[in-house]
């Protein structure tokens, strides 16, 4: 283990203590950043440490906000080298658990998921239901995320596979008195404690029971199918309705699921939603080609990694503790590191259960049919889970209150920012320029309150910030010189219109350009020096998630996790969505317009021509015989589009 070195005369463009040049090693290794009390800060693993650190010590203004915030708050750095790649991704994977890095991605999923067993090693096989999967002898299924759910398959399994699933000492009292317990009357047990059946028929009616959960089911509906059918043709009715309620019981257990793959597929889908803040992981469990479970859990990012580094990251979390890999794990993207991942998620299978020995695990993406279906699936399932965290984080009336504190206190205002106005600009390569105002108060959205604009004429963003915000800001210098107001219908009261209310805090969608150009737009908008006061202009910048303030030089760094950061953020992607739609809108509208004045083309025919082409950019640029290559576009027509669309343009 080898620690850094300071090198005198670097403080001014990266960190005191960065190696000198040719110390750090270009072997595989796994490096820990420490904090002048020497606690770890971050731990990363590397296929070439010198490449890997490299990254980290470039000048400060190049680094990622919070991968500077890291690196700045860290007083030295070491290195472990390793023999390959496998062993680097063990070393790091053991330091995390140990050290629990503040700057490591932490999945805190401590939850201990129930699964229905069956004890093979006991000499009477026992069904039950466990959160500990340590017993080699026994075979597990699962893991189940509700217990409710896996008492009821159980009780549903005992109808068709009645065996034993009373504890130890309630068989040995039944052997020694012999009377069995309620559930042998019932006929949920088949009663191998007081000698109904063998001890070897029950052993049978175990291995049974582990085969149908094991992805037999089919060929066992099949079976006894056919032997109701036998029984009945031989009139042996009291034998054809205890398969009928075997076929029922089992018929049950299988609709608690539903079919989407084969059979014999093993298989744990992960569907990953992630911005710069946070990451929201869903994780479909399906064995026997039936989804028996799902695990889904938010995590907040510290620094800003990639969706394959995230991927990784997710798997270690996944199958540590009581989680062990099945056959095939699909992921969204692969990791850079996926062959020595597949090792790595093998020996956790092998460790975990006898019965998998030799069995290797395949990572890979899934491209197409089913597999490809359920991805999507959960990566919508995971898209939906963060925006509901963001949403809830939002709208609990402390958290809100909290945030506006922590905003008026970052921005040095005078009070709260009650109302927030955020805009932001959208085109399409410079056409269709248009924005979009929203409104939060007291943290909420007012929808009633957002606005649209068009720009038909801009020169760039900052030229339609200046426009639209000019405009805006127009409402209150008309009310500063007369009250703006609107007269209710119902109560015939006098009101402020909405539109007049100034706001504490103007929000646009850039850095310091765009927030430069807010600030040219409330200067010349011709509002009193006090009204102008109690207005705080800020942008914020997607990439880093930084808030820029007018003329500085640096921008104002919220905590990551603070409720100031994801409340400003909502406001953001709000009026980001809110831009988009419109635009697109738009778009459509111009376009129609254009060819609607086309003799004989209707919506129909512009909807086929936009479906054909993906856009209207690629529509502007074909030519005649593209077009008429079009389903119902004849040379004629496709001659009249092509002249109208670039009449428009002026081309």
């Amino acid at each position: 283990m080898v620690p850094s070195t300071a090198v005198p005369g670097t403080a001014s463009r990266t960190v005191p203590y960065k190696p000198r040049p040719g110390e750090i090693p270009t072997a595989p290794g796994v490096y820990r950043f420490r904090d002048p009390a020497r606690r770890v800060l971050y731990v990363g693993k590397a296929k070439n440490l010198r490449a890997r650190l490299s990254n980290y010590f470039q000048p400060l203004r190049n680094l990622h906000e919070r991968t500077r915030r890291m690196v700045t708050t860290a007083a030295s750095v070491e290195w472990t080298v390793v023999g390959n790649e496998f062993e680097a991704l063990q070393l790091e994977y053991t330091w995390i658990k140990e050290f629990n890095p503040p700057f490591n991605v932490v999945f805190k999923d401590d939850k201990s998921y129930p699964y229905l067993a069956v004890t093979l090693g006991e000499q009477v096989p026992r069904a039950l239901v466990t959160r500990n999967r340590r017993d080699k002898t026994s075979r597990y299924f699962g893991p189940y995320t509700k217990v409710w759910a896996i008492r009821e398959t159980l009780d549903l399994m005992l109808k068709a596979f009645p065996m034993r699933s009373c504890s130890d000492g309630v068989f040995r009292r039944a052997e020694l008195t012999g009377r069995p317990c309620l559930l042998a009357d019932i006929g949920k047990c088949a009663a191998p404690c007081v000698g109904r059946i063998t001890k070897e028929e029950h052993r049978e009616l175990a291995n049974e029971f582990v085969d149908f959960m094991s992805g037999s089911d089919q060929r066992y509906l099949r079976t006894l199918t056919q032997a109701m059918a036998d029984a009945s043709s031989e009139l042996n009715f009291e034998a054809a309705a205890r398969y009928r309620d075997r076929i029922q019981a089992l018929t049950a257990v299988m609709e608690k699921t539903a079919v989407v793959l084969s059979d014999n597929v093993d298989a744990d889908v992960f569907g990953i939603a992630h911005d710069e803040l946070a990451a929201a992981v869903q994780q479909f469990i399906v064995r026997g080609g039936r989804i028996r479970g799902t695990r889904s859990w938010v995590v907040d990012k510290e620094l800003d990694v990639e969706l394959g580094e995230l991927v990784e990251n997710v798997l270690q979390n996944a199958y540590d503790g009581d989680f062990a890999p099945p056959r095939e794990v699909i992921v969204p993207e692969m990791p850079e590191d996926s062959a020595v991942l597949e090792l790595w998620l093998t020996q956790r299978r092998t460790e975990f259960d006898e019965t998998s020995r030799g069995g290797a695990v395949a990572l890979h993406t899934a491209q197409r049919g089913d597999k490809a279906q359920l991805a999507q699936t959960a990566e919508l399932n995971a898209k939906g889970a963060l925006n509901l965290y963001k949403t809830r984080r939002s709208a609990d009336f402390t958290a809100r209150s909290q945030a506006l504190n922590d905003i008026k206190e970052a921005l040095e205002m005078t009070e709260a920012p009650l109302r927030i106005e955020c805009y932001d600009v959208s085109h399409l390569q410079g056409t269709n320029v248009v924005a979009s105002m929203v409104v939060m108060e007291d943290g909420l959205p007012r929808k009633d309150q957002y606005r649209r604009f068009s720009i038909p004429d801009t020169t760039d963003d900052t030229d339609s910030i200046y426009q639209v915000l000019t405009r805006r800001l127009a409402y209150l210098k008309e009310d500063a010189a007369a009250p703006v107001a609107e007269r209710d219908d119902e109560t015939g009261e006098t009101r402020r219109k909405k539109f007049a209310y100034a706001p504490q805090l103007l929000l646009v969608d850039g850095g310091q350009p765009q927030v430069n150009a807010a600030k040219r737009a409330l200067d010349d908008s011709g509002l009193g020096e006090q009204a102008r006061a109690g207005i705080q202009l800020a942008g914020i910048a997607k990439r880093l998630e930084e808030v820029w303030l007018p003329d500085s030089d640096y921008p104002v760094i919220l905590p990551r996790n603070s409720d100031a950061l994801f409340l400003i953020q909502r406001i953001r992607d709000e009026a980001h969505r809110f831009a988009i739609t419109y635009q697109r809108q738009s778009r459509r509208r111009d376009i129609s317009t254009v060819l609607g004045q086309i003799p004989g083309f209707g919506p129909a025919r512009v909807k086929e021509l936009l479906t054909h082409f993906g856009s209207v950019k690629r529509l502007r640029e074909a030519s005649v015989e593209e077009i008429a290559e079009v389903r119902g576009i004849g040379p004629a027509l496709a001659k009249a589009v092509h002249d109208s669309l670039h009449e428009s343009s002026g081309t």
